[in-house]
């Protein structure tokens, strides 16, 4: 992914970035896939399995995110007066 943002910040052609975007969603696809194959094989023909426990990935705008709320969270405000 940086190569994408490397490309747009160095003025790159649309072609080349558009490119090289297709390249990331493919390698990205590709790798589900294999990673899916053996659990769907094993379904179609009926034998039984268990999913490894794999820890999730998160990206970057997961992590974008989650920094934002982190930071919103620790603002502090100052306690609202009663007035009676």
């Amino acid at each position: 992914m940086e190569d994408v943002i490397d490309l747009i910040a160095t003025g790159g052609s649309q072609s080349d970035v558009s490119d090289k975007m297709k390249e990331v969603l493919f390698a990205k696809a590709s790798e589900r896939i294999d990673i899916a194959r053996p659990y769907v094989a094993n379904a179609m023909f009926g034998q039984e399995f268990e999913y490894p426990e794999v820890e999730e990935t998160k990206d970057e705008t997961e992590v974008e995110a989650e920094a934002e709320t982190e930071v919103g969270d620790e603002v502090k405000t100052e306690p609202e007066e009663d007035s009676e």
